[in-house]
C-alpha cells in the first residue's frame, strides 16, 4: 500500500501582477454558458449581487 499522504518541499512561487493570467469567469443564463465580461453593466450588477449557497446533506442519509 503507497502512502499518498508524503509532503514534497517546494519553494513557493511569488508571481507579480504582470506574470498572472487574467481568468475569464462564465455562467449559465438561461440554459447556456456566457463570460461575465460580455455582460452589459446591469447584468454585471446582478451577478455580482448573487448569493452562493452549498446544499447539506440530510441527517438520516
Amino acid at each position: 500500500m503507497s502512502d499518498l499522504s508524503i509532503a514534497v518541499e517546494s519553494p513557493a512561487i511569488v508571481l507579480t501582477d504582470a506574470e498572472r493570467q487574467p481568468c475569464e469567469v462564465w455562467t449559465r443564463v438561461m440554459g447556456y454558458h456566457r463570460p461575465v465580461a460580455s455582460f452589459n453593466i446591469g447584468k454585471k450588477g446582478e451577478h455580482a449581487e448573487r448569493t452562493f449557497f452549498q446544499e447539506s446533506r440530510l441527517a438520516g442519509s
